[in-house]
């Protein structure tokens, strides 16, 4: 057996509260290393004599990693526990709070072989949002999504074209007023949540570099029109998410300005981090560096200072004055993974204080383990899990084996309450469109998104997906609206998608989740909640066999007993 494969940290996503008396825990031991493991547990006043036994199940293999799961009983709230380990070897072995022992009677009965949890204290519980887990969110990028009102348009608005491949400095004239025009639109398509990119003034198109955090940019409307909007989207039972830079502040604003203008005399001086002054203008690491910190290598957005006191009192105004007079439900951090996590900590404390269930999620490109610990962010951007859906479906880079180990290896990361929460997606405004990805291939587009909607987290739509828009990169899947595609075979499956997962949202959003690749070839999706749901997937060439016992609910390139390239098939069990 390998010893140094056999791993468990308590108070982690290894161990955590599930409810008043439950506890989840898990272990890991090297890849088909392992026969069987035994969890000992009991009270942390009781003597070890009083253990009761759970076997732990497999939840999943990953790239080297088996993982074992079990749920434990906590009368008392307070918990000791130790594990029995039985290799394949048939070597039998004690993992415990003090290192590995060989598996005796005395070593069983030590108190020092048990890992301990002293109380389950509730306000220590990592907790996610209810609602965020039966949501379906769909992304607005608000300059490209419908132009509902010429008179705000900036100068040199160019006309509504969905084939245009806009520049970076290009305007179309959406708005707020095309949005709250096609919420009924939205409505109809089935998604619950709406997360609008920036809408604060700004001198861009695409208002990442915020002048002013306490202004709708004219360009949209004003606070009125957005008090409206989010009046009108929770009418139709649609949260609201905003997006929001507190990571750095844009080149234009007032503060930026002072002290370019005053150095530092400037009230803002110690706001940014500026390495020396004057400033001067910007250069990039190319022409000696700057000498002040931004985002990126961005001249125009200069990074703020996040642990000074007064930069805090700032944005936590911002953050929870959205929230306290216009009721949005959610914030989309933008850069989060450069801000201190002490901020994070303030400005969560500061959200929740508000409403309770209020949802926090940072763009964070890679793993995210400390800001997941219920104290900062609900959840994350799922690059990392998303991404590897892509690189098997779209790209041909994993093999259906390699993608199961990788995507169970991301969900042990995390906490299960954490990982329903999770914002997936498979494009955005910062990516390449889905369908282009695709190589324009719809089929292969929607067995993708549907392999995506029947995994654990809260499902993300980037406007346009549904209408088949295509996009290479940044700036060019910012296309407008592709509005005269509403209604087509495409938009039809995506929106029956769309209503599979509303309709099984208690499992999908709540069950767990196994994943395998069958002897066959076809990647298995196992959800286990109210119901069973077994979805199938072909991502390989050829026809594969494939019998199926329960209730087909949705299918592409299925026939019975055959799925073809590109095909699925999810059923429910009888």
């Amino acid at each position: 057996m390998q010893l140094a494969a056999l791993k468990h940290r308590t108070e982690s996503e290894d161990c955590f509260v599930i409810s008043q008396h439950h506890v989840r825990i898990r272990f890991h031991s090297a890849k088909n290393d392992v026969k069987k493991v035994i969890v000992h547990y009991t009270d942390n006043y009781l003597d070890t004599k009083t253990d009761k036994t759970v076997a732990m199940a497999k939840a999943g293999q990953g790239q080297a990693t088996d993982y074992w799961v079990a749920t434990l009983n906590a009368p008392y709230r307070r918990l000791k526990y130790t594990f029995e380990v039985i290799g394949q070897d048939d070597s039998h072995k004690i993992v415990g709070d003090r290192g590995i022992k060989d598996f005796t009677a005395a070593n069983l009965a030590a108190d020092s072989s048990y890992f301990k949890l002293p109380y389950l204290h509730g306000i220590d519980q990592t907790k996610t949002p209810d609602w965020v887990k039966n949501t379906v969110w769909y992304q607005i990028f608000p300059e490209r999504f419908a132009n509902g009102d010429k008179n705000n348009d900036p100068q040199g608005t160019k006309p509504w074209n969905p084939h245009d491949h806009p520049g970076r400095e290009d305007f179309y004239g959406g708005d707020l007023q095309g949005i709250i025009d096609h919420l009924d639109y939205l409505n109809e398509l089935g998604v619950s949540g709406l997360y609008l990119c920036p809408v604060f003034k700004a001198s861009s198109n695409h208002k990442y570099d915020t002048i002013d955090y306490l202004q709708i940019d004219p360009d949209f409307g004003d606070k009125d029109l957005f008090a409206k909007f989010v009046s009108e989207a929770h009418k139709r039972g649609m949260k609201v998410m905003l997006d929001a830079v507190f990571n750095h502040l844009g080149g234009q604003s007032m503060q930026w300005q002072d002290v370019i203008k005053n150095g530092t005399k400037s009230r803002f001086a110690s706001w940014f981090h500026i390495n020396h002054f004057p400033v001067k203008p910007y250069q990039g690491p190319e022409a000696g560096g700057p000498n002040y910190d931004t985002f990126a290598f961005e001249g125009q957005m200069p990074k703020l200072n996040t642990a000074n006191p007064a930069v805090q009192d700032f944005l936590l105004e911002i953050a929870t004055y959205w929230v306290k007079y216009f009721d949005i439900d959610a914030w989309r951090l933008d850069v989060a993974n450069e801000v201190d996590h002490h901020f994070w900590r303030k400005f969560h404390d500061a959200l929740t204080a508000i409403k309770p269930d209020f949802y926090i999620v940072g763009e964070i490109w890679h793993s995210a383990r400390p800001w997941l610990n219920g104290d900062e962010f609900s959840a994350v951007m799922n690059y990392p899990y998303t991404l590897q859906i892509e690189e098997h479906f779209l790209h041909k880079t994993k093999t259906a084996q390699e993608l199961v180990a990788a995507l169970t290896d991301q969900l042990m990361m995390y906490r299960d309450c954490t990982n329903q929460a999770m914002m997936n997606m498979l494009d955005s405004h910062d990516t390449a469109r889905l369908l282009t990805l695709a190589g324009e291939n719809k089929a292969l587009a929607l067995q993708t998104l549907t392999f995506m909607f029947v995994q654990t987290g809260s499902p993300c739509i980037y406007y346009g997906t549904e209408m088949g828009m295509t996009g290479g990169e940044d700036p060019d899947c910012r296309k407008p609206m592709d509005w005269q595609k509403e209604g087509t075979p495409f938009w039809y499956k995506v929106q029956k998608l769309i209503a599979f997962r509303n309709n099984h949202a208690a499992t999908l959003g709540n069950g767990t989740i196994s994943l395998s690749v069958t002897s066959t070839g076809l990647i298995k999706v196992k959800r286990i909640g109210t119901e069973k749901i077994t979805a199938l997937f072909n991502t390989s060439p050829d026809k594969i066999a494939v019998s199926t016992n329960g209730q087909v609910v949705l299918s592409q390139n299925f026939a019975p007993g055959q799925l073809a390239e590109h095909g699925f098939v999810i059923e429910l069990a009888n």
